[in-house]
């Protein structure tokens, strides 16, 4: 239970006034820790608590993060961008982070259960997608979600997806993690009839230019319910898959 939450059930039981109430909710929204400004009302607005971007940022300073973020009841933190030595030095510090190296990100805390029956279905388009489908599956794990991983699986051999089709149709959302041509989000598009989420990575040849002849080719999709992320983006997909699939969950469990 978050705090806002816990504060108006106090409120409700008369266990505390509503000038309390109202002091306590008045209260910063972040903590200013001089090299950071730790979002604590991030979630209380989306409904995810604040990610922590790893990349550019010292252990010592990402462990102070995490101790805000722990000090105000955070149970799961994702760490994106996360390199094996800085992981490695975390725990010298004293967070215990789970490290997942094909993604290059730290979970520290325990990843919740999945909320309700819809799954995302995560598709890579060869086994060198694998880290950024990795990003993406991770992330979409922490906001409490379902994952399937369907991995190498392109348009190469076409027959390999097909294989899944039961899968691929049962899925409440699509992430498609392809380099190369990119085909493999209209493929999936063409099939399944929810949202799929494209991600283009740098995964390719020369003329391949990091991944931009893939987000080309997942922007002019001819499969209608495409949308796409930037390069290499999977926490990006991840995020967004999930908060499709909370809406779905949502109203089903309303039906």
């Amino acid at each position: 239970m978050n705090d806002i939450k816990q504060i108006l059930q106090n409120l409700r039981d008369h266990k505390i006034s509503v000038d309390d109430a109202y002091l306590k909710l008045k209260e910063k929204p972040f903590e200013d820790i001089g090299y950071a400004k730790v979002d604590l009302h991030r979630k209380l607005r989306q409904g995810v608590s604040e990610v922590i971007y790893g990349a550019g940022k010292t252990p010592e300073q990402i462990a102070g993060i995490i101790n805000v973020m722990k000090s105000h009841h955070e149970k799961a933190i994702l760490i994106t961008r996360l390199s094996q030595e800085s992981a490695d030095k975390l725990k010298s510090l004293g967070c215990e982070i789970d490290y997942h190296s094909d993604a290059k990100a730290g979970i520290y805390g325990k990843i919740p259960e999945p909320k309700g029956k819809n799954f995302i279905l995560v598709a890579t388009g060869g086994t060198s997608d694998i880290p950024v489908a990795e990003e993406a599956a991770l992330t979409a794990e922490v906001l409490g979600n379902k994952v399937s991983r369907l991995y190498d699986v392109g348009v190469a051999g076409l027959h390999r997806a097909l294989s899944h089709i039961d899968e691929i149709m049962s899925a409440s959302v699509i992430i498609a993690v392809a380099g190369m041509e990119g085909a493999l989000a209209s493929v999936l598009g063409g099939l399944a009839d929810c949202p799929v989420i494209a991600v283009p990575t740098s995964v390719g040849y020369g003329a391949s230019f990091g991944g931009v002849a893939a987000l080309l080719a997942m922007l002019n999709s001819c499969a209608s319910g495409v949308s796409v992320v930037n390069i290499d983006n999977g926490f990006g997909a991840g995020y967004l898959a999930g908060m499709i699939n909370a809406i779905r969950t949502e109203s089903e469990n309303h039906d």
